[in-house]
This record gives structure tokens, sequence and C-alpha cells, in this order.
């Protein structure tokens, strides 16, 4: 490997004018500058970027921490935090906790000790902050994505869960749906939390009342959380005549447990979801869903902690919450209600 020695030799120059150049330090002649260039080009010698980003306080890096890589949903997250971040001068180092604040806490040491200029991160669990507040207490900027923590100074980038979740419970009312089971993530997360509240609201509105055993919280956004618990829920006594999924992930658990009971969509049972189901084998007929634009989220997430590293002070009181509105689409996987149905024959 190359040393900056070697450099310095071959330019002619002292090591520490080879640091300064490396640095950017304005105080080198541009005659001096060219010169150790052409022989760092010569002997292929590398800059060390944490090196330098002792120096300089720059790595030019951020952290990116995800609750669930392998759900699509934070995948197209990432690509647009990569794209903002590549098209300003900056990397991205992915991490995945799968859930775990443990891991979450490991990840977040990495970071730190790697030196990145700020974190974009998802929480595991939106009760626990040790793990946002060592961010903070360390002067890195911190947005959070698609989660937040009340009380927490830090900024926000997500989507109206709850207007999103409102908006297809009263669609399921319209169409004459009383008895509307929705299963969603854990109770740790503010997405859970905001999406049940949504559902609720629009039951309340109509005057309708709101069963507990009608709401099941996963242990994850998973799709074995969505299939145990539609299971249970369409083995009521008085079953659900309309489901709702909390996410992908665990709509794609529903629709297994709806094949399995060999109902069908929309004559048996109703189904919506909160953001698309890619896999079109799964979705036959298509499904009624709140679609969120998680690249966008990745992009704006991203965008706003550039404008923090920017900042003289990172301190500042002023942290945003930026909400991006989920959308409708009205498809085929709803209906009346059987009994409605006899009603108006």
């Amino acid at each position: 490997m190359v040393t900056i020695k070697e450099v310095a030799e071959r330019a002619g120059v002292s090591a520490m004018t080879v640091s300064r150049v490396i640095n950017d330090n304005k105080y080198v002649s541009p005659e001096t500058r060219e010169k150790v260039k052409r022989a760092m080009e010569e002997l292929g010698y590398v800059p060390n970027a944490l090196a330098r980003g002792l120096i300089t306080k720059e790595t030019h890096v951020l952290g990116l921490v995800v609750s669930d890589i392998t759900n699509p949903f934070f995948t197209t997250i990432a690509r647009g935090v990569e794209d903002t971040a590549i098209k300003n001068g900056f990397n991205v180092i992915l991490c995945n906790t799968d859930e775990d604040i443990e891991k979450e806490r490991r990840y977040i040491d990495l970071l730190l000790r790697k030196r990145v200029e700020g974190i974009i991160l998802s929480p595991a669990d939106c009760n626990k902050r040790e793990n946002m507040e060592q961010i903070i207490s360390r002067n890195v900027p911190l947005v959070l994505i698609d989660r937040c923590v009340k009380g927490l100074h830090a900024d926000c980038v997500y989507s109206d869960s709850t207007g999103g979740a409102y908006s297809l419970t009263k669609h399921l009312i319209g169409l004459g749906h009383r008895r509307i089971g929705i299963i969603t993530g854990p109770k740790r997360t503010s997405t859970a939390l905001d999406r049940v509240k949504g559902y609720k609201r629009a039951l309340q509105e109509e005057d309708l009342s709101i069963e507990e055993e009608l709401i099941r919280w996963g242990e994850k956004y998973s799709r074995e959380d969505g299939y145990i618990n539609a299971i249970e829920l369409l083995n009521l006594d008085r079953p659900p005549t309309a489901l709702f999924g909390g996410n992908r992930l665990i709509t794609v658990g529903i629709l297994r447990a709806i094949r399995e009971l060999n109902l069908r969509i929309p004559d048996d049972i109703s189904v919506v979801s909160f953001d698309e189901v890619e896999d079109i084998s799964l979705t036959n007929p298509f499904l009624t869903v709140i679609s969120q634009d998680s690249y966008a989220m990745g992009v704006a997430a991203t965008e706003q902690l550039l404008k923090r590293i920017r900042e003289d002070d990172k301190s500042r009181e002023d942290r945003q919450k930026i909400v991006l509105q989920p959308r409708l689409i009205i498809r085929e996987s709803c209906g009346s209600p059987r009994e409605v149905v006899k009603e108006k024959a």
C-alpha cells in the first residue's frame, strides 16, 4: 500500500504538505498542489476517507437504519435515500435491525464509530429512546423515517397513517360493513398505533361499536402475524365481513389464510391493505389499498438530513414533522357484505 511518505518523496515535498493537499487546505500553492496530485496518480495512492474525516470532520457518509429490509416499503425508501445522497456527494451505510432494539443499538454504535455525518432511522421501538438520544447527544443530525417518537428532539418524515386508515375504514363502512377486522403491527410502533387510531375514528363517526376482539396487534409487521391473526378472526363465532391489513406483509398473510379457508374475495370477505402488494399471484382480484410513496419519503428524509448537516448550529430547536399524504386506490377486493346484498335483493 502506498503511503503519504512515498507520495511526498515522489513530489519532492514534505508529508505535511501532502496531507494539506489531501484535506484541501487553501494554504497550498496551485503549483505544489498539482505536483502532489500528479505524484498520487503515478503511484496509485488512494486517500483514507476516514482518516481525512478525522481532520475535516467531514466523511460524506450517511447512516440509514431500517427495521426490515425484506419489506419492499423499506427497500424503496433505501433507494430514495441512496439516490439523493449520491446526487449530493454522499455515500450511505445501510443497516437492518429486524425490529430488534439491541441490534439497533449495535448498528448505531457502529455508525457513530464510522463518524457518519447524519443518520436516518426507522425506530424498532418508539417507546425506547436511548438509542436515539445517544445520536442526539453526540450532536449527529438525526431524521426519523416512517415512525415518529413523541417528545424526541429530531425531525420526522412519515405518511399520514391515521388519515390513510380512516379512509380505508370509511370505504368499507360505506359498502355496508359493520364488523371490520384490523391486523396491524406491534404497539411499540407509532404506525400501528396511528392506523388503529384512524380505524377507530371512522367507526366512531358512524356510531359503530369498537370491538376489541376485531383489533389484532402483531409481534412484528410480518406475513406470519397476518396469517395467524386472520385465521383466528375468520374462525370467530361472528367473523368479520372485511379484513384490513396493516401493511403489505401482513396482507400477504391474510390472503394466505383466506385461500386456505376456501373463501372468495370479495364474495365471502372483503380485503383492504395499507400499502400495495406487488405479488400479482396473490392479488386476484386486485386489492383496494392506501398507497404510500416510499421513494419520496426516502428523498424527503435525506434532503432534510442534508439540510441539518449544512447548518452551523445542529442543535436548533425547530425540529420538523414532514407528513406525506397517502392515496386511496379503490379496486375490486371490496363488496357489500352478504346480509346487505340480501336486504337490497
